[in-house]
């Protein structure tokens, strides 16, 4: 019965942050990266593939992703990977990847009528290496991960899944019009979330 009650008071917590529309200003661009990175529950994964029919080309994949729970982010997108997936044989091969994340993936722009394509509908762009999570972190990523995606810890246990982590080298943010804005990984992390 109790687990229930959390089921309930987290799926109530989940929809109210989704539903939330108070945004930082445009002009906030590092509030803003990490306001979307936080916002996200998944992203899509740019590798430069593996596969035979388009060796070397561009592939994109969508993955569940969490910077902590919900109000605890840190900023640094976990991931929950298996060597069984298409995109990790990518990786394996060369970890350097970009993450795409919109506010598109909430209840904001649906709300405020914009298009996902709108620069109004707040996006992300985030480019670096995947390494995988050390010891000292796998507890944190552990409960950042399964605290937004509860059905994780009953995924395959024979898929070798690992936690792993984006080690941020770029940052592009479009949240208005007049074109893309950097943030360095600096400016990033010094936000206070």
């Amino acid at each position: 019965m109790m687990a229930v009650g959390m089921f309930v008071l987290l799926l109530f917590v989940l929809t109210a942050f989704r539903g939330s529309i108070s945004i930082p200003p445009h002009d906030e661009v590092a509030q803003m990266a990490r306001y979307v990175v936080h916002a996200s529950d998944w992203c899509s994964m740019a590798t430069i593939s593996t596969q035979a029919v388009v060796r070397g080309l561009p592939f994109s994949n969508v993955f569940s992703v969490s910077d902590g729970p919900l109000g605890k982010g840190t900023g640094e997108p976990y991931l929950y990977l298996t060597p069984l997936e298409i995109s990790v044989h990518d990786i394996q091969a060369n970890p350097e990847v970009s993450l795409a994340m919109s506010l598109a993936t909430t209840d904001y722009c649906r709300k405020q009528k914009f298009d996902p394509q709108s620069p109004l509908c707040c996006r992300v762009i985030l480019s670096g290496r995947i390494l995988e999570v050390n010891s000292t972190e796998i507890d944190f990523a552990k409960k950042a991960l399964f605290s937004r995606h509860p059905a994780m810890p009953d995924w395959p246990h024979d898929h070798g899944w690992y936690f792993a982590k984006l080690n941020i080298t770029n940052i592009w943010v479009l949240d208005y019009f007049g074109g893309i804005k950097t943030v360095t990984p600096e400016e990033y992390y010094r936000v206070k979330a």
